[in-house]
């Protein structure tokens, strides 16, 4: 099922997301935990890039295996320092294990190179070449508070445009810890004439440790209510967990009751986080 077809159903749509693990040692056990995501029967269950970027052996196998199980599977394709070479085998073998869905990204830099060599240098041309090619749902990111190596978020935005006006079928947020500002960015999308759905997404943040990466990585805002969750919980896991949660499922009420359509928890593999979240909201769904 492609994705795009979900958002015009009446429920809300609520997603989860996966990575496929990093050494083959870890396969089963990171293989079990994403099909206990999807067992939970979410709108769609996206599947991370694996290591360096590629979709590979373990990322077409989870994806492979959670179509199995009737759930939509939205596969992560990254472009930097991609060859076009590549990138049609990697489309050909997406096609063959039958994705319909891939959320299109140029992908993170390494840190201490150069921008690497390809024949890509944004997304917007992987986009134009996932649609050249057919048969593919196409997504992609969407800062609300801006890209962080971007100079402005208005010029991001109209780069957010180039990507829809290329073939987007629609687009995920980054993660956003203030619903105030996703209401913002909303708008001021739709102002430029972007109207493909807009899924909002949310993350659980279960370890205090974590979040000065999310911040680092994301530029994420942390309002000042949140901040106090972090001082109050964040040396305590078990508190820290149930807080996160809780937070999460706050956010994802006030969205659903502003009638925003459909929210993607970056769960991650922890179905165990996946399922709390699911079962604070479900009679919303």
């Amino acid at each position: 099922m492609r994705v795009s077809s979900i958002f015009a159903g009446e429920k809300p749509c609520l997603s989860f997301e996966v990575f496929p693990p990093k050494r083959d040692e870890n396969a089963g056990k990171i293989a079990r935990a994403a099909m206990a995501v999807a067992a939970l029967r979410p709108g769609f269950v996206s599947v991370t890039c694996g290591a360096g970027g590629s979709t590979d052996s373990n990322t077409l196998a989870i994806a492979r295996e959670i179509e199995q199980m009737g759930v939509p599977a939205l596969a992560h394709l990254t472009c930097v320092g991609a060859s076009r070479e590549g990138v049609l085998a990697q489309l050909s073998a997406l096609r063959d294990a039958g994705i319909e869905n891939v959320l299109a990204l140029r992908g993170d830099i390494p840190e201490g190179l150069d921008f690497p060599d390809g024949d890509y240098a944004y997304a917007v041309e992987l986009v134009r070449e996932i649609k050249a090619y057919g048969d593919f749902c196409v997504g992609a990111a969407c800062y609300p508070e801006g890209h962080v190596e971007c100079p402005g978020a208005a010029l991001d935005r109209l780069h957010l445009k180039q990507k829809v006006d290329a073939g987007v079928d629609f687009l995920v947020t980054q993660m956003c810890f203030d619903n105030d500002l996703l209401y913002k960015f909303a708008w001021q999308i739709r102002e430029l004439g972007v109207s493909v759905p807009l899924v909002v997404g949310v993350m659980p943040v279960t370890n205090g440790r974590q979040i000065e990466r999310i911040c680092r990585v994301s530029g994420a805002h942390l309002p000042a209510r949140f901040l106090a969750i972090l001082d109050k919980y964040g040396a305590s896991p078990p508190a820290m967990r149930q807080a996160g949660i809780i937070y999460a499922c706050e956010q994802i009420v006030g969205l659903l009751s502003g009638g925003w359509r459909a929210v993607h928890v970056y769960s991650m593999n922890k179905p165990d986080v996946a399922k709390a979240i699911l079962e604070n909201i479900k009679e919303l769904l």
